[in-house]
């Protein structure tokens, strides 16, 4: 059975036959335009001449190659310069053979007659395909935000759908001085700031699209919440364009546009924060680093952008092998040339770490390692004292044992005023960190110890976006403990580009507010209700909070708090010359007594003792009272307290 020729290069044969033709009958209209008296060109074989000229120049600049339908004005200027060297070398060849010139006007005529022959039967046909496509087609009304470039390669690229999918009736600009003037002749209506008055105007007169398309990146935050806002009083819908780099066709004969739904980091809004990029590969390049909770949210991108900056070694450890069998695949896939060793281990065994930091001697260590979730550390307190306590000292010790230069705990604001065991542990080692990076700087040796608190991290493990979506896919309702609470909010990239950020300013000699025991605290912004947040994943799925989907409120969880703090009454914020970094004024810990008082949680733990290992919490913590529900009473007293 015999293979038929490729399609493509039955189409490029055709191309290169209209081509010639093409440029054949150029020559004779050229010839006739410079001597009408002797219209036939001299010799009789020239149009043949100029068909083979124009097959040879176009050949470099792929003339039979390019697809009529998608002729662009790059196209347009190629066949520009091979008309104009087509003339010359037409040109040159009768003066060597000794023919004169039918005029002094033949050469430019010639260039003439060669680019109109080749451009114009190209544009014709990629108006009348545009045309046949959209024909019988009903494309979705829209208005697109944005009249830059962005907006200008999304219009583009909706010429060149096979099938319409969307009319766009104008643009709207995100400047005032753009209204009136037009691209690919859609009319830019208005600025931003008149949408409502369009909108208000195109429904009055029957006019009013059914979807708003996001073509700017520039438009996020409060800007976009007011859209969207409009778009829910309006009936609309609300996506935004394809990335300019998505936008090219996936095949040369067809192309569809896929919109993007908007994504609720979008509505943060978060200013981007100058980072220090060159401190940070001073910092990690070259040399041995230790993740520990690589495989959860944080710690996985923790490995993500410290494998960026070369380290020698990246040691992934985490207690899960599923999660640490994903982060280990990934980086293997994204900087192959990072060596690696994924370990498992839990940071609640001392021997195993101990170990685990001794073969591996580690330089720095990014502790993200910890039991997060409130409700089920206060279900298993001794669970959540002996990792994110117990745990961290155990990391701790055993990468000061090893000879590491620099230590990172990753904190949360539950750790203020904590209403829970998960809070109070944290905080309790938050403690223990400050007392070691107090006792090195006192020493002038020994490993820094940098302590970074922030608050929750969009979409991570157990939060509450991802939980949200799944209730969305079930078709609601979605659930929210009360009605007035608050968190705050960040993305998880930002908040480990700035964990990264202050570990830089930590471990160096850099001018700081607070120089021993300091926390660093991440600049949140302004805490997000919880309820308005459900409210715009509900929009944003296209849907209708309190009528599509409803929302319930199930009451506080156990060690629930209506709202997160930053900074407890006693630390003063005290802002660093570090765009996105604050710190918290010191309440340090004796690190002597704070070593003791966790030999006793030790035991207590390994005994099972809930209630005597929460009392000790309690009395290292003194703003944690959760111990009181498990008895009725502190069997330690009301003492004093054990922090300064």
């Amino acid at each position: 059975m015999g293979v038929g020729i490729p399609r493509g290069q039955i189409r490029i044969a055709i191309n290169v036959a209209l081509d010639g033709l093409l440029a054949a009958l150029a020559v004779v209209a050229a010839s006739w335009l410079a001597d009408p008296a002797r219209p036939v060109p001299n010799p009789i074989i020239l149009p043949l001449a100029g068909a083979a000229v124009i097959w040879l120049i176009g050949v470099p600049f792929g003339l039979a190659r390019q697809y009529w339908r998608f002729t662009s004005l790059s196209d347009v200027m190629a066949i520009g310069v091979i008309s104009i060297l087509g003339a010359l070398l037409i040109v040159l060849l009768l003066i060597g053979v000794g023919i004169p010139l039918p005029s002094s006007s033949f050469p430019p005529l010639l260039s003439i007659t060669f680019g109109l022959a080749l451009i114009m039967p190209r544009l014709l046909y990629r108006v009348a395909r545009t045309r046949s496509d959209t024909r019988g087609d009903d494309p979705e009304p829209a208005l697109v935000i944005g009249a830059g470039e962005a907006a200008e390669l999304f219009l583009a690229a909706l010429g060149r759908e096979a099938k319409r999918h969307y009319r766009v009736q104008g643009l709207i600009s995100t400047s005032e001085r753009e209204t009136g003037r037009r691209i690919h002749n859609v009319p830019i209506l208005a600025p931003l700031n008149e949408l409502d008055a369009l909108l208000t105007g195109l429904e009055k007169a029957s006019g009013l699209p059914t979807l708003l398309i996001i073509a700017s990146s520039d438009v996020g935050g409060d800007t976009l919440r007011a859209i969207l806002n409009l778009a829910e009083r309006f009936g609309l819908r609300v996506a935004r364009a394809p990335n300019p780099t998505a936008l090219a066709p996936t095949t040369a004969d067809t192309t569809t546009i896929s919109l993007r739904p908007i994504a609720i980091e979008d509505l943060l809004n978060r200013p981007q924060v100058a980072l220090d990029r060159e401190g940070m590969a001073r910092l990690i390049q070259g040399r041995r680093v230790l993740v520990t909770g690589a495989g959860g949210s944080i710690g996985s991108e923790l490995a993500r952008q410290v494998a960026r900056f070369g380290p020698s070694r990246l040691t992934l450890l985490d207690a899960s092998e599923y999660a640490l069998w994903r982060i280990d695949l990934e980086l293997s896939e994204s900087d192959p040339s990072v060596p690696r060793d994924p370990v498992i281990a839990d940071i609640r065994d001392a021997a195993r770490i101990a170990r685990v930091c001794d073969t591996h001697q580690p330089e720095l260590v990014f502790h993200a390692a910890a039991l997060k979730h409130v409700p089920m550390v206060e279900a298993h307190p001794l669970e959540g004292i002996a990792t994110n306590a117990l745990g961290t000292r155990n990391v701790a010790d055993a990468a000061r044992a090893a000879g590491a230069t620099l230590m990172v705990l990753i904190s949360t604001d539950k750790a203020v005023n904590p209403s829970s065991v998960m809070g109070a542990t944290k905080r309790l080692a938050e403690m223990y960190a400050q007392g070691l990076d107090i006792a090195a700087k006192n020493a002038k040796g020994g490993m820094r110890t940098v302590t970074v608190r922030f608050g929750n991290v969009l979409d991570s493990t157990g939060s509450v976006v991802p939980i949200f979506r799944r209730q969305l896919a079930r078709g609601g309702p979605l659930t929210i403990t009360h009605p007035d609470m608050r968190r705050y909010f960040m993305t998880v990239r930002e908040a480990v580009a700035l964990v990264l950020q202050a570990s830089v300013v930590g471990s160096t000699e850099a001018t700081l507010p607070v120089l021993q025991g300091g926390i660093f605290v991440l600049d949140m912004g302004e805490p997000v209700k919880i309820v308005d947040l459900a409210r715009q994943m509900i929009r944003l799925a296209g849907l209708r909070p309190d009528q599509d989907i409803a929302i319930r409120y199930t009451g506080l969880r156990p060690g629930e708090k209506l709202f997160e703090e930053l900074f407890h009454g006693n630390e003063k914020p005290i802002r660093t010359q570090f765009p996105g970094l604050l710190m918290a004024a010191p309440r340090v810990a004796d690190s002597a007594f704070i070593g003791r008082a966790l030999d006793e949680i030790a035991l207590l733990v390994g005994r099972g003792d809930t209630v005597g290992a929460c009392a000790i919490l309690a009395r290292l913590v003194p703003e944690y009272d959760g111990y009181q529900q498990l008895a009725p009473a502190n069997p330690y007293g009301q003492g004093k307290s054990w922090t300064t």
